[in-house]
C-alpha cells in the first residue's frame, strides 16, 4: 500500500526526526499520526519537552499527511500554540488535511500526551514541490 511505503520512507530517511525519537505510526490520505519517545535529551531547563522537539513532532505528522498520496509537499508556513508542558513517556501528534489545492494545502495539527491531554495545537501550510516523495 502506498501510504505504508510513505510512512516507511519518512521513518527511514528523516534523520532529524529519528534522532529525536520521532516516528510516523499511521499514514492515510490526508491524515497521519506520529509519536515521540521522551528522553532526557529532549528536556529543557524546566524539565519539560523542549518546544522545538514538540514542533518537530507536529511537522513529521504534517509530512505524513501532506505526502500521503506521494504528491510532494513541504512546510511553507506554520503556527503552533503550546497549551501545557510536554511530560510523560511519549507525546503524540496528528495532522488532518483541511484543504488542498494545486500548489498549497492547509493542515490542522494536534499534539497530546499519554493521558490524551492537549499539549499543542496549530496549523501548517504546505507548498507542493511538483515532485513525488518516492519513486513508484
Amino acid at each position: 500500500m502506498l501510504q505504508d511505503r510513505i510512512k516507511e520512507y519518512i521513518n527511514e530517511f528523516d534523520r532529524f526526526a529519528a534522532g529525536n525519537n520521532i516516528r510516523l505510526t499511521k499514514v492515510e490520505p490526508g491524515y497521519a499520526e506520529a509519536e515521540m519517545v521522551i528522553t532526557p535529551e529532549l528536556l529543557n531547563g524546566n524539565d519539560v519537552v523542549q518546544g522545538g522537539a514538540i514542533f518537530t513532532l507536529a511537522d513529521i505528522a504534517f509530512a505524513g499527511a501532506a505526502n500521503a498520496e506521494n504528491k510532494g509537499m513541504v512546510t511553507q508556513n506554520s503556527n503552533i500554540t503550546f497549551l501545557r508542558p510536554g511530560t510523560g513517556d511519549k507525546l503524540f501528534a496528528s495532522a488532518r488535511e483541511i484543504s488542498r489545492g494545486k500548489s498549497t494545502g492547509l493542515y490542522q495539527i494536534t499534539v497530546t500526551n499519554s493521558a490524551g491531554k492537549l499539549i499543542a495545537s496549530g496549523q501548517m501550510v504546505g507548498f507542493a514541490t511538483g515532485r513525488p516523495l518516492i519513486e513508484e
